[in-house]
């Protein structure tokens, strides 16, 4: 019902199709193929985040093989009610299967999500003081909430570099305490905790690593809805662009519908034509930025999943 009730939303944001064809046949191809090459860095650079965290539990994972994983999860959050539970039961499987504990793996999938929503987080704090240096009495009036998230976000960050500084050494152990087979009902329980221990434990180069990783995938993400937005001529500067980006990125942690399926499209649309957009150009903008980011993962994704399990069948001992 929440995924029709979106579709139907979206049908009456979208401007006519009489509106949209001369748009579309406006748009600079060249810009609409870096929007592409744009996004396919953001889920390699997603991919090497839960590669990179994996080794710092010394599990061996080839970089293809999670680039597989992360195409074959990320097309079943989006295309599957309560995708997103089973994209993550999914890659859990597929860090077992590479060696890794029960507790790694369910670690790995806690620390990726927690450093998504800090990268996200870095992200937005950047472009919040870079519009308050430029207009600092604007910025603060217009947005007074925003500042205040943001002075926060800073203190938070402090206090990190400080304990970071003053840490007297760093552990040799790849891994987190209590490395057991057995998963139960209270297992994320524990996993919750043994992720807060991880995160003390594991190698600084491996957490910062991670996190660079996650700021290069939002970066990148952005990045192709900015591309999108070039070629079908948007009159938005990056940080106007950038602004309804975060907007949409908060509304997407709230999962009404697979993927965020017509709720980031509406959500979108209405930022963009906020932010001083016409609604024809916004609408192509969305259309195509949700193509790439969205749509064209199913395919591959599914292709990964073939290509996953055949390699499984490969592998698996014939009786």
């Amino acid at each position: 019902m929440a995924l029709v009730a979106a579709g139907a939303l979206v049908y009456r944001s979208l401007p006519k199709m009489s509106d949209l064809v001369p748009v579309v046949r406006t748009a600079d191809v060249g810009w609409l193929l870096l929007a592409l090459v744009a996004e396919l860095v953001s889920m390699r650079m997603f991919a090497r985040q839960q590669w990179w965290l994996l080794r710092g539990f010394g599990v061996s994972l080839t970089i293809w093989r999670s680039i597989a994983v992360t195409y074959g999860r990320s097309a079943i959050a989006i295309s599957m009610p309560a995708g997103s539970a089973v994209s993550a039961g999914f890659a859990y499987k597929a860090f077992r299967k590479a060696g890794a504990s029960t507790e790694v793996a369910a670690t790995v999938l806690l620390l990726s999500g927690v450093l998504s929503t800090a990268g996200l987080a870095l992200l937005y704090l950047f472009g919040f003081l870079t519009l308050l240096a430029a207009h600092p009495q604007d910025t603060w009036r217009a947005h007074p909430a925003g500042s205040v998230i943001a002075g926060a976000l800073v203190i938070t960050l402090l206090v990190f570099a400080v304990w970071e500084a003053t840490r007297r050494c760093e552990p040799d152990s790849h891994g987190v305490p209590g490395h057991g087979d057995d998963w139960t009902s209270s297992g994320w329980r524990a996993s919750a905790r043994h992720a807060v221990t991880a995160m003390v434990t594991l190698r600084t180069r491996y957490r910062r690593g991670a996190l660079a990783f996650a700021i290069v995938n939002w970066l990148a993400d952005l990045c192709c809805l900015a591309a999108v937005a070039q070629a079908f001529h948007l009159p938005l500067t990056f940080v106007e662009v950038g602004t309804a980006y975060v907007v949409v990125q908060l509304v997407r942690q709230v999962p009404l519908t697979p993927g965020g399926m017509g709720v980031i499209e509406a959500s979108l649309l209405a930022a963009l034509i906020a932010a001083g957009a016409s609604e024809a150009p916004a609408a192509a903008v969305v259309l195509g930025y949700r193509l790439f980011s969205c749509w064209l993962i199913i395919p591959a994704g599914l292709f990964a999943l073939a290509l996953l399990r055949a390699g499984a069948a490969r592998h698996a001992p014939s009786g």
